[in-house]
């Protein structure tokens, strides 16, 4: 798979923006050992040369403080609010994406149904590696998997589970990544087989008890800038 056309033909799905909902959980990044900065070995691309390279793409540990009462199960969505609306210039040789172009939101991991009994995610639980086409669209121990936002425009898989972190090579502004847990008072969803983030807010509406967010950083350009 080249990350170069993972970047340009990527950029899928839920460009929704999220409810407002009580920040009532507390997430975590666990071990980062970097501060506010994402580690490399949770990205799928990483810098080389001025440009980027296939990265681990380890799904990165998370935690999070347990629900409230009637919390019957979780749900998790990792999102990017920084890629360029126009991704015609995504990683385009000549180029750089000024800071203030617009901007949508891009998600990268969500899973549902994660049982109440869990409140950590291992790292690499949901990803390790950059298989084909993504990871399976199935349910696991730690939850059911979602299309990831890749699904949209890269046909050869159904891309589910974790796909890390991989900004343009030449956009100037640091990419936030989002990590967002929902306590819902259901224990299961009702999810269409190849459900996308858009697809879980609509059916998580009425379902949410609370939710809390963890934010960290990441570029592949050594001129990019908050």
């Amino acid at each position: 798979m080249r990350m170069s056309a993972i970047a340009h033909a990527a950029i899928a799905l839920a460009f929704t923006a999220s409810p407002l909902l009580a920040a009532d959980i507390k997430v975590v990044f666990e071990n980062t050992g970097q501060g506010d900065t994402l580690p490399e070995r949770n990205a799928s691309c990483v810098a080389s040369h001025g440009k980027a390279a296939a990265g681990s793409n380890k799904s990165p540990e998370i935690s999070w403080s347990k629900g409230p009462a009637g919390t019957r199960s979780y749900a998790l969505a990792m999102t990017d609010p920084d890629v360029p609306r126009d991704l015609s210039l995504l990683n385009k040789d000549g180029t750089m994406i000024a800071r203030d172009l617009p901007r949508m939101e891009f998600t990268h991991w969500i899973l549902a149904n994660i049982p109440a009994t869990i409140t950590r995610l291992a790292e690499g639980a949901d990803g390790d590696g950059l298989p084909q086409g993504g990871f399976p669209l199935e349910t696991t121990e730690h939850g059911r998997r979602g299309q990831n936002g890749f699904a949209a425009f890269l046909k050869d898989g159904p891309y589910g589970g974790y796909m890390g972190a991989c900004p343009p090579w030449n956009d100037l502004r640091i990419h936030r990544y989002r990590v967002t847990v929902y306590a819902l008072d259901t224990e299961r969803l009702s999810l269409p087989d190849a459900f996308t983030r858009t697809d879980f807010l609509t059916a998580a509406k009425r379902h949410v008890l609370a939710s809390g967010a963890a934010e960290l950083t990441y570029t592949i350009n050594a001129r990019a800038t908050k």
